[in-house]
């Protein structure tokens, strides 16, 4: 045989030899890699083990370093962070707690170790300008623990706290003047949470306050906004406040602040409504006769005349706040100054003809018919002597034209009210229909419904009539009852209208007040 030639049986070694090898360098890579993996088992225990050193470390370093802004800063974040985590979790695994338990422990933490700030004054500011004091929404969640936060803020005097923080910021600083727009957002809060805390934080030096800062020569701009916000939130049924109000000088501080729209519209809708807040103020304030001496001593009558003639965005309000100065036996004195400011010359316009396109937002010619019926009202009721007879005189001119718009406002109204009442009648059908008691409760509400819907407009354009007619002046008193006959009206009518409305009359007076009112308005019926 060839000796070149291997023989079969030598490459049978071979491949055997060749098999083994790899094998067992499969065997030494295998041993490899496990004893590569218990490796990193091991050295992720160590990352693990030195995090948790380093953390421990951290900590403490943190427990030795002096609170102070940047310390504070990174504590609210991280109390950011963790709540949103922990809301998070708590959303994704509402039933299995244990998937959040431990970032519910971390939140813990961070709360307690927050704990630490209340004892630095100092640095209370931060807390408001990073926003770290809850708002209304989360409030509303919670609302047996927010009861919990809002008592002891209040017990300890949170708003006084507030304000001397306020005292000291600097709004030429962007971040101090997002300071000062945080603060009054917790006012906000709070204030919707819990309204009666309003007379305490008034007290506590807020009214003075945003007094001053409304009358601050600044520019316009949110602050300002938010201020006349809160202040028209504080006066809201507050007779304690609007009382304070009034001894701060707030009266004038409103009058100044709005007579600058006597001439000039706002120049944007964020300044529009800085006005509207201010007017609000405004009328919450004459709802007490006090402010009323202080709103004519002030010469309040003199602007919004004024603004009436200037047609102005600001003339719709202007007409608001004279019903409320003038309404009343309160508003005597307002009534008779109106007068000798020449006034007349200055509603009758206005009662003659309702603008076709009022300016402001939301303002109906319903509401501005309602107010000029209201103020000719107070009129009539409150003024005596030569200015009555003034007054008197304006419906006799031209041709009595004044009754005949008067007259026409009634049937206007009348039969709005008509359509109301058949409605009303309809729906009360249907409730006895249906087996349902109509307890005192629905029949307030239906009457609501319909001083809404026209009849308190109605039940002033009837108080005028009675009022005009029984003034003996003959051609008025037969005007009016010639238009009713063609009209094929009845006096009945405007008699029963005036009697519900004698029968609701000064809810909230006392009930002298009430009682002679009503027997005033009784005994113009019996002359009608």
């Amino acid at each position: 045989p060839n000796r070149g030639t291997k023989r079969p049986r030598d490459e049978e070694e071979e491949e055997i030899k060749a098999r083994r090898k790899q094998a067992s360098a499969r065997e030494h890579g295998r041993h490899r890699e496990e004893e590569s993996a218990a490796l990193e088992e091991t050295d992720d225990e160590k990352k693990k083990l030195l995090q948790i050193i380093e953390r421990d470390g951290e900590e403490e370093d943190e427990e030795e370093e002096p609170l102070d802004e940047s310390s504070v800063k990174k504590m609210i974040l991280t109390f950011e962070k963790r709540s949103y985590k922990n809301q998070e979790l708590r959303i994704k695994f509402p039933d299995n707690p244990e998937k959040f338990m431990e970032s519910e422990l971390d939140l813990n933490d961070i709360i307690q170790e927050m704990h630490v700030i209340a004892t630095m004054p100092g640095l209370y500011h931060l807390l408001v300008e990073l926003n770290a004091l809850t708002d209304i929404d989360t409030l509303h969640e919670s609302e047996e623990g927010a009861e919990v936060l809002i008592d002891a803020l209040v017990e300890g005097q949170v708003v006084a706290l507030l304000v001397q923080n306020l005292e000291r910021l600097d709004e030429s600083v962007k971040e101090e003047a997002d300071g000062v727009h945080n603060t009054l957002g917790i006012v906000e809060n709070m204030a919707e949470f819990r309204p009666e805390m309003c007379t305490e934080a008034a007290q506590q030096g807020l009214m003075q306050w945003l007094l001053k800062r409304l009358k601050a020569k600044m520019p316009f701009d949110a602050n300002k906004l938010y201020c006349s916000e809160v202040l028209a939130i504080l006066l809201q049924n507050n007779d304690d406040n609007r009382e304070l109000l009034g001894e701060l000088d707030g009266i004038d501080v409103l009058l100044q602040q709005l007579s600058v729209f006597k001439r000039h519209n706002p120049s944007t809708a964020e300044e529009q409504e800085m006005m509207e807040n201010l007017f609000d103020s405004l009328c919450s304030c004459l709802m007490l006769s006090s402010n009323r001496d202080r709103f004519l001593k002030g010469e309040g009558l003199q602007l919004m005349n004024l603004m009436l003639r200037e047609k102005k965005i600001s003339r719709s309000s202007a007409l608001k706040v004279l019903d409320h100065a003038m309404i009343g036996p309160e508003g005597t004195d307002n009534c008779h100054k109106f007068v000798d400011i020449l006034g007349l010359r200055t509603i009758f316009p206005l009662f003659m003809k309702s603008p076709k396109k009022i300016k402001k937002v939301g303002t109906t010619e319903k509401e501005h018919e309602e107010h000029v019926c209201s103020i000719l009202a107070s009129l009539l009721r409150n003024l005596r002597g030569q200015q009555r007879t003034r007054l008197l005189n304006k419906f006799t001119e031209n041709d009595s034209e004044k009754v005949d718009r008067l007259m026409e406002l009634y049937f206007k109204y009348l039969d709005a009210m008509q359509a109301a009442d058949k409605k009303i009648d309809g729906e009360k059908h249907d409730m006895v229909r249906r087996g349902e008691i109509i307890d005192d409760d629905m029949e307030d509400e239906f009457y609501l419904r319909r001083l809404d819907a026209g009849l308190f407009v109605l039940q002033l354009i009837c108080y005028i009539m009675a009022e005009i007619c029984n003034a003996n002046v003959p051609q008025i008193r037969q005007r009016v009852h010639q238009i009713l006959n063609m009209r094929g009206s009845s006096i009945k009518i405007v008699r029963h209208i005036l009697k519900e409305y004698a029968e609701n009359i000064g809810d909230g007076k006392n009930q002298e007040f009430r009682e002679s009112e009503q027997k005033r308005i009784l005994d113009l019926l019996e002359n009608f």
